[in-house]
């Protein structure tokens, strides 16, 4: 697999759209650091690491609202192994106006947006979500 962030998105994509409470993806610490950025920024409900050693598997319960409706939009890799974009700490950018919500690869680890803006770094830019 060249690109197991894209792999992971578009199997949660996937889980969405034909309604699935929970979504099994392969674990790795980038995946799983995602996962839980995730899901304490409300878009998905859990994170659970199932097995360990190269069995090991994340298990994501998606959330939906009231009307039925996935707290995931839309859910788009920005950075690809074919084509990489690194943003400097000036030039995050803001998704939907601040409403959204970016995924960067930092030195200082896995972090949103927001997080990136104060601690004063950039990075890989991941995905964004809304």
């Amino acid at each position: 697999m060249t690109d197991p962030i894209g792999d992971m998105l578009t199997r949660i994509r996937n889980g969405i759209m034909s309604r699935k409470d929970k979504v099994e993806v392969p674990a790795s610490n980038l995946r799983e650091r995602v996962a839980e950025l995730l899901r304490d920024e409300g878009y998905v409900d859990a994170v659970v690491r199932n097995g360990g050693g190269l069995g090991a598997t994340l298990s994501i319960t998606l959330r939906y609202g009231q009307d039925h409706r996935s707290a995931i939009q839309v859910l788009r890799r920005v950075s690809r192994p074919g084509q990489r974009r690194y943003v400097g700490r000036d030039d995050i950018p803001k998704v939907r106006s601040g409403l959204g919500l970016s995924i960067l690869s930092t030195s200082r680890g896995v972090v949103t947006d927001r997080q990136a803006r104060a601690l004063g770094v950039g990075g890989e830019l991941l995905c964004e979500v809304w």
